[in-house]
Order: C-alpha cells, then sequence, then structure tokens
C-alpha cells in the first residue's frame, strides 16, 4: 500500500479531512481535499463537518481552525511549523500599542497568534483586508498588525494612514526589484504577480498584487499566457494543475518558506495514525479570539 493510499484509508476511518495551505509541498497537496490561502482555508475550517481537520500548514492557520471548531480534533502534522512573522508581536506588545492610541480599531493579519487575534477587532487576510478596512469608518483609527507591507499596502488603497507594525515575511522580503528586471527580460510579455506581503517596490514593479488565492483567479481568468509569479514556490503546483494550457516562472527561486515545507506525507499520515498534534487554544483567548476571526468572516 502507497503512503497515499494509507494516508486516504485512515482519513475514512477517523472521520477525517485534510486542509492544505498554497505553501505546502506538492505531494500535501495532492493528498489534501482542499488547497487554498488563508481566506480561503478559514472559510473552508468554519463548514467542516468532520471529526477531525488535519491541517498542512503552519501553527497559526491550524490555531485558527481549532479556534473556529472547539468541538472538533484538530491536528498539525509538525508543530515546530512555525510562522516568523507571527511571532514578530505579542499579545502584550499590542496591548501596550493600543493603550498609545485609544478608541483605534486593531486589524489583525491572520499570520498572528491567538494570543494577538484576541487582543484585536477583526481579523484580515491577503485577500479581504481591502474589504475588511473600508468596514469600519473612514474616522477611524486604524492599527495594523504584525505586517507592515499588507498594512501599507492596505492603507495605500483606502487613502488613510494606518499605525504600522514593523512585522514583516522573510520568504518575501527576499524578493528584489533586480529579480523582476531579469524576469522580465528573460520573459517578454509574462505579466508579473507579487503577493502583497512584498515591500513597497517590489508591488511597484509588478504588474498584480494578489494573494495566492488572487493569484489562482487571475491566472485563470486572464488572457495572458505567461505569468511570473512572485511569491513562495509552494503555489506553482496550484497554478500548474489548474492552468495546463499557461506557463508559471518563479520570480526567485530561493523564495522558499522553511517552515511551510516541514510537513510531509509521512507526517500526515503519522499525524492522523497516531492522532498527533492536537491543536488547542485555552478559554478566554479562544473565544476572543474567535470574535475577531467571525467578525472577518461575516464580511463578504
Amino acid at each position: 500500500m502507497t503512503l497515499q493510499e494509507e494516508i486516504r484509508k485512515l482519513k475514512e476511518e477517523r472521520d477525517a479531512i485534510i486542509l492544505a495551505h498554497n505553501y505546502q509541498l506538492a505531494e500535501v497537496q495532492a493528498i489534501a481535499d482542499f488547497t487554498g490561502d488563508s481566506l480561503e482555508l478559514a472559510r473552508r475550517a468554519n463548514e467542516i463537518d468532520k471529526r477531525v481537520i488535519v491541517f498542512c500548514g503552519v501553527y497559526f492557520m491550524a490555531e485558527t481552525a481549532a479556534i473556529l471548531n472547539p468541538d472538533k480534533t484538530v491536528l498539525i502534522p509538525d508543530p515546530q511549523a512555525g510562522c516568523p512573522m507571527a511571532d514578530m508581536i505579542t499579545g502584550e506588545q499590542l496591548r501596550t500599542l493600543k493603550a498609545q492610541h485609544p478608541g483605534a480599531k486593531v486589524l489583525c493579519y491572520v499570520n498572528s497568534t491567538a494570543e494577538v487575534k484576541a487582543e484585536s477587532d477583526l481579523c484580515v487576510t491577503s485577500a479581504n483586508a481591502d474589504k475588511v478596512a473600508r468596514s469600519l469608518p473612514p474616522e477611524t483609527e486604524i492599527i495594523f498588525v504584525p505586517d507592515q507591507h499588507l498594512g501599507g499596502f492596505t492603507a495605500d488603497h483606502l487613502g488613510r494612514k494606518f499605525i504600522l507594525w514593523p512585522g514583516y515575511c522573510p520568504t518575501h522580503a527576499k524578493l528584489t526589484v533586480a529579480a523582476i528586471e531579469k524576469a522580465r527580460a528573460e520573459h517578454p510579455g509574462a505579466e508579473v504577480m507579487v503577493h502583497p506581503e512584498c515591500a513597497q517596490p517590489i508591488r511597484d514593479a509588478a504588474d498584480q498584487v494578489l494573494s495566492t488565492g488572487g493569484m489562482c483567479r487571475y491566472a485563470k481568468e486572464s488572457a495572458t499566457k505567461q505569468f511570473i509569479v512572485g511569491t513562495e514556490l509552494g503555489i506553482l503546483y496550484r497554478l500548474r494543475q489548474e492552468n495546463p494550457g499557461k506557463e508559471f516562472f518563479v520570480l526567485q527561486e530561493n523564495a522558499i518558506c522553511p517552515n511551510m515545507k516541514k510537513t510531509t506525507l509521512e507526517k500526515v499520515l503519522w499525524s492522523l495514525r497516531d492522532l498527533q498534534t492536537p491543536v488547542l487554544v485555552e478559554e478566554p483567548i479562544a473565544s476572543r479570539a474567535r470574535r475577531a476571526i467571525e467578525a472577518m468572516l461575516a464580511i463578504r
């Protein structure tokens, strides 16, 4: 029996569903029941009717699924799969910032810990940050944590000034304008898509600034046949699977998130076999974080 067959067998026995982020290894995405970006996965996690959720991603994603499903078992195949950006702010640091700006609303990127979500008014993802921010009155002061680049991108779109926490994604921080210029020279006519976690000079040099889910939708709908992709390399699997008649080129070969690559098929199998590792979020943090996530999901 192959690993994939063993996983499918155990999945049925455990009444489980496997969710995988777009940045996961190709073989992990292939075995998943659903693959998506943070917003797609949060929405899917909110609708699960299975007893067990195996979350193939980084810890804050599994934590989000656990917050939304307190009556289900949420497993993460590798509990060491963390997120450096999420670790760049603590609940205590956010409380201090809020005290300095009484009356401000906190928009919290989903790439954050449960403790930080619990101190926030609304969560956002890279796919819906504009829409969520627009739901607040224009006179409202906004604190945006932890990603300064997504926060700045959103603020520019709205023509507003946010209070930004200086967090960032180390993987997207590797991308350069020089790499875009080189890729354009090698693939004339190809559109450049980059993630809003990139710094402003990278965003300004690109043709499209999109979440990974947005990249997948745009690539399907666009008449363009060639794309240069400026985000974590795992997205190329989904893009190529969904668009067999189009070509996708890597902007930079070093755009790899080591944490996203920690989940393997073997770890998915062990997770299902041994029901390891369960993700638990204590009260009252879970309830407070749930309010911020559900407030986001209510905005369509």
